[in-house]
């Protein structure tokens, strides 16, 4: 064999194995195309900016994201366990009250490393507490968070109920100012630090422990992982992080505003999945999300160079997270990828005329024959409490603590709580929740959750009030023309969980977003029109000063509601999709129409709340919707429903929601503040999941 040849040889062996960098560059596809798209749009934002970036502009942009990426970094760690933390604009809002309420304004100097152990330690306590109900009682993440969200966001009004308070300059010339001045600012450095952090703990055991839990929990626990203080440890950290950032957007504003970390739980969604970590676990990196983050940022950045409404915002982040939800997502193994197969193959068979319609069978399911010898005598019908035994046991503790709740209004108030006044007030109270229920209640029961319910009220009030103007004419195609765009809305959520195969939080999260962005943009920020005299009339007046219309409505609601989960197919296919997906496929239930079914009748139950909040205020309201989402959640859970589906019924239900509106009552008749609701409603929630949940092994 000659040199050549040989030379050749190896060259082509050479060639045929894939190169190393090659190989990381796509083991890190994510956080390369994050640094890729961030590079891009820096490009851009320069090339339409005025003049050449300055000094001055990088540092503003380094500042302006640092918030974001901070907080996104905590998400990422839960992320990669596999889990959701909707807690962390909570905690974000939490530190900084807690800092402008706590410095002395009479001491302008104020330690800088003191001030940041505290917001860390109060992020670091909220963690601890998600920790030890995720990981030791084994609850699901995304209900503890969404209930200490409202919990801490109770907490933060008790502390500070409006914006003000003081946050020492020190503190924001610390973190706002120059490293080397005039030419490295603070922030790069704090995320550098960040980044080099990140860089040791994925190689410690710990790290390691993190991506496997990520990956196959099973799997980490048969080598030995242990599950619990990893989980632990990571909801821990993430808290850590979400302090942080509390503390850094404290000294960019320097002062408290109890809101401040509430519009931020999309964008940090969005930034941890634009920066490559895949929802579920065991992929990404806090790199990635780093610089996801600042794509966000510059992208709101060029909207309004650009002239674009601000409330446009909104809405690019919401389509942001589902694009790049669907693009990490891309394989031949995704959920779109094979509806586009099935779309496929059944088309092909139209054309070839081989359906079983086109061929003229019946597509019938296999039914066993009666056999012959089959005895005669009907076996006795169960009793009563024998068939529904397992509702009435999940069920009856709402109605009882109920029971409690009207006794202790009646001897703590001193309310006629027995009186038909008592009884009509707390119906129609309870009227907008026992709507919410059977949504809320039908998406639980599958396994999913609805997160998109406060903005399509808020919407559908707005839309509603804006078209009718006070006009009871207008009503009659108005309300109907509402009701319509809430199904769309409900269907928009249904193919993107369907179809495109995205997580129900992601895709209901985004579409809040998107809607409230809708919202503001209908409304101009300030929605007008009232309600109509007969939908005010339906709301608040009473028939023969007895009974209010709505009072009515509501028996009829809550009868065809369980007629509609118990006695129906439909109701019948919720309940076998919430016990099992793949089975439920396999036992020839029609599941992707059935989900797509579920969440239109969701959105269909908000807009009809919606436009009863409408009548029963009057007039519609930006936020109108906001503090009904815990609250749905609530009472189904409450009410006896299983969180993970499969479990639960309409009429345990209707008592959560009528012992928490009972509830709300006695607080609301006593001198405890309003912020104590939202605390009370959290509380609720986590202690029925606890007692309610199913015994694991």
């Amino acid at each position: 064999m000659s040199v050549e040849t040989s030379h050749a040889a190896g060259l082509g062996r050479h060639q045929s194995q894939p190169m190393p960098w090659l190989e990381h560059v796509k083991r890190h596809r994510g956080l390369v195309t994050a640094i890729a798209v961030f590079i891009a749009l820096f490009i851009a934002v320069d090339w339409i900016n005025a003049g050449p970036l300055t000094y001055f502009d990088v540092s503003f942009l380094a500042s302006g994201g640092a918030t974001l990426a901070l907080a996104a970094v905590g998400q990422t760690f839960v992320v990669l366990s596999g889990g959701f933390d909707l807690s962390a604009g909570a905690v974000i809002s939490l530190v900084n009250v807690v800092l402008a309420s706590s410095m002395d304004m009479t001491a302008p100097e104020a330690s800088v490393a003191w001030w940041t152990l505290v917001g860390i330690a109060v992020g670091m306590a909220t963690g601890a507490f998600n920790g030890f109900f995720i990981a030791f009682l084994r609850l699901q993440p995304i209900v503890v968070t969404l209930s200490t969200m409202f919990i801490l966001q109770g907490i933060t009004l008790l502390v500070m109920d409006k914006p003000g308070g003081f946050v020492s300059p020190s503190l924001g010339g610390f973190y706002m100012g120059d490293a080397i001045p005039n030419w490295l600012p603070m922030p790069l450095v704090l995320l550098g630090v960040v980044i080099l952090f990140w860089l040791w703990i994925r190689r410690t055991r710990y790290g390691t422990a993190l991506y496997a839990i990520g990956s196959d929990a099973e799997a980490a626990r048969s080598a030995g992982v242990s599950i619990r203080l990893v989980l632990f440890a990571t909801y821990v950290l993430a808290g850590a992080f979400y302090g942080l950032a509390g503390v850094f957007i404290s000294a960019q504003t320097g002062s408290g505003d109890p809101l401040v970390g509430n519009p931020m739980l999309l964008s940090v969604f969005a930034a941890v999945v634009v920066g490559g970590t895949r929802l579920g676990g065991g992929q990404g990196s806090a790199i990635g999300s780093i610089f996801g983050a600042y794509i966000l940022m510059i992208v709101v950045n060029i909207l309004l160079v650009l002239n674009v409404s601000a409330y446009y915002s909104t809405i690019a982040e919401g389509l942001i997270l589902i694009l790049a939800v669907l693009a990490a997502s891309v394989s031949r193994d995704s959920v779109l990828a094979k509806h586009l197969r099935g779309a496929a193959q059944r088309f092909a068979a139209w054309r070839a005329g081989t359906l079983p319609h086109q061929l003229g069978r019946d597509d019938k399911r296999l039914s066993m024959p009666a056999a012959a010898n089959a005895p005669r005598d009907t076996p006795l019908k169960p009793s009563f409490w024998t068939r529904h035994a397992e509702t009435l046991k999940f069920a009856l503790p709402a109605y009882i603590c109920l029971a409690l709740i009207i006794l202790a209004t009646e001897i703590w108030l001193g309310r006629a709580a027995f009186s038909w006044s008592y009884w009509n007030s707390l119906f129609v109270l309870s009227s907008f929740l026992a709507v919410l229920a059977l949504g809320q209640g039908a998406v639980i029961l599958t396994g999913g959750l609805d997160l998109s319910l406060p903005w399509t009220i808020g919407l559908c009030g707005i839309l509603l009030a804006g078209m009718v103007q006070g006009s009871d004419a207008a009503l009659i195609y108005a309300l109907p023309l509402v009701l319509l765009i809430a199904c769309f809305i409900g269907l928009v959520n249904g193919i993107g969980i369907v179809v495109l195969g995205l997580s129900p939080i992601v895709m209901t999260l985004a579409t809040n977003g998107i809607l409230q962005g809708i919202a503001l943009l209908y409304s101009g920020g300030t929605p007008a029109g009232f309600s109509s005299p007969l939908l005010r009339g339906f709301m608040t007046a009473r028939l023969g000063g007895f009974v209010t219309p709505v009072v009515l409505f509501l028996v009829i609601f809550a009868t065809l509601a369980v007629l509609l989960l118990s006695r129906t197919p439909f109701g019948r296919r919720i309940y076998g999709i919430g016990n099992g997906l793949r089975v439920a496929r396999l036992s020839g239930i029609a599941v992707d129409r059935t989900l797509i079914g579920v969440y239109v009748l969701s959105a269909f139950c908000a807009g009809l709340v919606g436009a009863m909040l409408t009548g029963f205020s009057g007039q519609a309201s930006l936020g109108m919707g906001d503090e009904y989402l815990l609250p749905s959640i609530a009472v189904v859970v409450v009410g006896g429903a299983l969180i993970t589906g499969g479990r639960g019924h309409y009429l345990g239900m209707l008592g959560g929601v009528l012992l928490l509106t009972a509830l709300q009552t006695l607080l609301a008749g006593s001198n405890l503040p309003y912020a104590t609701r939202a605390i009370i409603y959290g509380l609720v929630v986590l202690g029925a999941v606890i007692a309610l949940r199913e015994k694991r092994a």
